[in-house]
């Protein structure tokens, strides 16, 4: 039978350390808050001297001990943990029987902290969140199959009903769809055109796989990149492959009129596939440039090639210098062996050398340029270590160090494409024309190993620069802070005295494409001309005859304004002559097909200069009042042809503006829209296109991706839902996750 313990209240000391008496202190006792005395009780044993002993197990603990508090934690531990075997033992009974005994549980208190404790259950949330997850991270979706993940949901939430493969696979469908609906809408929106690039994929089996990324500016001047398609295609090696893929994406997105610009890499193409691209782009797109705006190289897989040939071409060195890395990097003894003497060599480079990843040619420039700072290191570290006769002689340095000035070119070129951002059309300019001059440059080097090493890099480039430099020059002339004036100074570098020839070339471009998107801004042809005999004839462009026969009954001047036979005899011949002109040389200068205001108004004055001749004045002076009428016509005249200048010539006669850090290109053209509405539609194509076909995650590879075998062996629809639904998603899009549901079963 257990004996009773009256608790006895701890005993206060007071300011000269006294302890007071036991009656005093039962009157002004404090009541104790803490929950640790629901299975405490204190007891004393001794003078000053006062323990807690536990009403369960009956062990005693410190508690007051002369002036020393000795505090509860250590008795809720003794309570809380389980420590208390009496209080375990019953615990484990009241579990089992699953019988709720707050006698021998510790009390915990209540506090307002937050919590997820009323937060109901979901299922239809859970399964949307795993399906995103899958998406994301690009898991198989016969993940939620397998035991080990079954029961880690079941861990977190019990009432989590695993799904099946098919329901998670409509969910993964559903998702893409919603957000795919979005997209199309916000793609109806944009005012302007869409580039598209193609990339192809191959898997084990030899199916083709075609992406098909799209590039615009939104309304808000915005470039937004995203990948709009995954086409597969059983014979990706057929001439109309790509050909038809581009066509499933233009009539799935609505775009058969609003293509711009097709990019495509010509080493999965061939002469039939690039001629079957060129007829297809030139029926969606027949106004812009003839068809100049089909490029058929990407710039990252040009590069990428220019890499791998200058590695190539001093392949032997650069294995040298691969395999004593690896001497060092694969032995902890060597590794520690080689950073002491770079401690004792006080070599100031802050890099470490690593292995490279073949597959990336950036690795293997980063490894060149880090053995190049530490070259000291292991030219000594043949003393230290004997095993080690690897090592390159001073001639392979050097040429090591000359390999890696040109790669570094080339990683600066391409870097652009691996930012967090899309660089627009202009930025690409300055790079590609960098690399031209540098190579141009270093082909006559009077030094052999450089001229050998960069001549066959380009005559590779020059192909490229010949079949992109008018596109690249047209999106650098939009950057209002270099026009036709950075063409100028980089072609007269490039070409030397020839670049006069070249800049006219990039000049009458311009102004043609301009052209072109005046005709498209004019109305449909709606009035119609009568003539004297009963016949009529449409008034093109709004009034305006751009390129049509003359009438039988008068004649057509070069700006169109249709005259009577009795007004000029000489006329017809004259239009005649011009018309011969203009059929043999198609490619005349683009000032003579400009219909301007400027034309009309001399026009007009022209007419009435005619109109006086034929109707003589009575009067025999020639000035009228004070003489100083005239003068004004003449002002208004000229100032009214100033202002008739056209938005492209206006553009490009205002001064330039000064270069700063962070300028935002699309920014500018967004204020100056309604100053440029004709030309700022024309910049917001040519802004937006593209030069690279392929992905930052794969701007510096030195082989194609191929496609895998676990999504090549998923339905094809489900396989672009996973791809593209992750490219809008993990970039940020301008779709956004959608509200509605939709359920699709397999």
């Amino acid at each position: 039978m257990e004996t009773a313990i009256i608790p006895v209240t701890p005993i206060t000391p007071t300011d000269n350390n006294d302890l007071v008496s036991s009656e005093v202190q039962s009157n002004k006792r404090r009541r104790k808050k803490s929950i640790v005395w629901d299975h405490f009780t204190v007891e004393t044993v001794g003078d000053g001297c006062i323990r807690a002993c536990c009403n369960q197990c009956k062990k005693s603990f410190a508690y007051i001990t002369g002036s020393k508090l000795a505090g509860t934690s250590h008795l809720k531990r003794h309570i809380a943990l389980g420590i208390c075997p009496v209080s375990r033992q019953r615990n484990q009974q009241a579990s089992d029987t699953k019988t709720a005994n707050a006698t021998y549980e510790p009390r915990k208190r209540q506090r307002a902290t937050p919590g997820f404790a009323n937060i109901p259950f979901n299922q239809e949330r859970c399964n949307h969140e795993i399906a995103k997850m899958i998406i994301m991270h690009e898991y198989p979706l016969h993940i939620v199959e397998h035991p080990g993940f079954i029961d880690f949901a079941r861990t977190l939430q019990p009432q989590f009903n695993m799904v099946s493969f098919n329901t998670i696979q409509g969910d993964c469908v559903a998702m893409y769809l919603n957000e795919k609906q979005r997209l199309l809408n916000f793609i109806n929106e944009i005012p302007g055109r869409i580039s598209l690039t193609l990339d192809l994929r191959i898997s084990n089996q030899a199916v083709g796989y075609v992406f098909i990324t799209g590039q615009f500016i939104d309304m808000e001047w915005n470039l937004h990149r995203c990948l709009l398609n995954v086409v597969m295609v059983p014979s990706p090696d057929s001439d109309c492959a790509l050909q038809q893929a581009v066509v499933s994406c233009l009539s799935d997105w609505q775009l058969e009129n609003r293509l711009f610009t097709l990019g495509f890499d010509q080493s999965f193409s061939n002469v039939n596939i690039n001629q079957n691209l060129r007829a297809l782009f030139s029926v969606r797109n027949p106004y812009m440039l003839h068809g100049q705006f089909l490029i058929g190289n990407c710039f990252a897989r040009i590069i990428s090639l220019l890499a791998q040939e200058a590695l190539w071409s001093v392949g032997e060195t650069v294995k040298k210098i691969r395999d004593s890395v690896k001497f060092v990097k694969t032995s902890d003894t060597h590794e520690e062996t080689f950073f002491g003497l770079k401690e004792q060599l006080k070599v100031p480079s802050m890099k470490d050398i690593f292995i490279d990843d073949q597959t990336k040619w950036n690795t293997t420039y980063d490894m060149l340029a880090a053995s190049c700072e530490l070259k000291q290191v292991f030219l000594c570290l043949e003393t230290s270590i004997p095993d080690y006769n690897l090592a390159p002689s001073m001639d392979d340095w050097k040429q090591i160090e000359i390999l890696c000035t040109y790669l570094k070119l080339f990683f600066d070129a391409v870097s652009i494409l691996t930012g967090p951002t899309y660089p627009n059309a202009s930025a690409f300019y300055h790079e590609v024309s960098k690399v031209q001059l540098e190579l141009t440059h270093a082909a006559m080097s009077n030094d052999p190993f450089i001229s050998n090493l960069t001549k066959p890099l380009k005559e590779k480039f020059d192909r490229y620069w010949s079949d992109c430099f008018l596109v690249l020059a047209i999106a650098v002339v939009m950057d209002p802070r270099f026009k036709m004036k950075l063409v100028e100074f980089s072609f007269s570098r490039i070409y030397g005295d020839d670049a006069g020839m070249w800049i006219k070339i990039v000049d009458d471009g311009i102004h043609e494409l301009y052209l072109e998107y005046i005709a498209q801004a004019l109305p449909p042809p709606e009035t119609f001309v009568e003539e004297r005999n009963g016949s009529i004839i449409p008034e093109q462009n709004g009034g305006v005859i751009l390129k049509t026969e003359p009438p039988e009954d008068g004649y057509l001047h070069e700006e169109g304004y249709l005259q009577e036979e009795q007004t000029h005899e000489a006329a017809p011949q004259e239009v005649s002559h011009h018309e011969v002109a203009h059929q043999e040389d198609p490619h005349h200068d683009v000032a003579h097909r400009e219909v301007s205001d400027q034309e009309v108004v001399s026009q007009g004055v022209t007419h009435q200069e005619e109109a006086s001749q034929e109707v003589p004045s009575q009067d025999p002076l020639i000035s009228i009042g004070d003489g100083l009428s005239d003068f004004e016509v003449y002002i208004s005249d000229i100032s009214g042809s100033h202002q008739m200048k056209s938005e492209l010539d206006q553009y490009l006669e205002e001064s330039l503006l000064p270069r700063v850090q962070d300028f935002d290109i699309l920014g500018w053209w967004k204020l100056n829209r309604t100053k440029y509405p004709t030309l700022s539609r024309m910049a917001s194509d040519i802004l937006s296109m593209p030069f690279s076909t392929v992905g930052p995650d794969s701007v510096f590879d030195t082989e194609r991706k191929k496609m895998d075998n676990y999504l090549s062996s998923l339905r094809p629809v489900t396989l672009e839902a996973l791809i593209c639904a992750k490219d809008w998603l993990q970039y940020g899009g301008p779709s956004q996750s959608c509200e509605a549901n939709v359920k699709m079963e397999f």
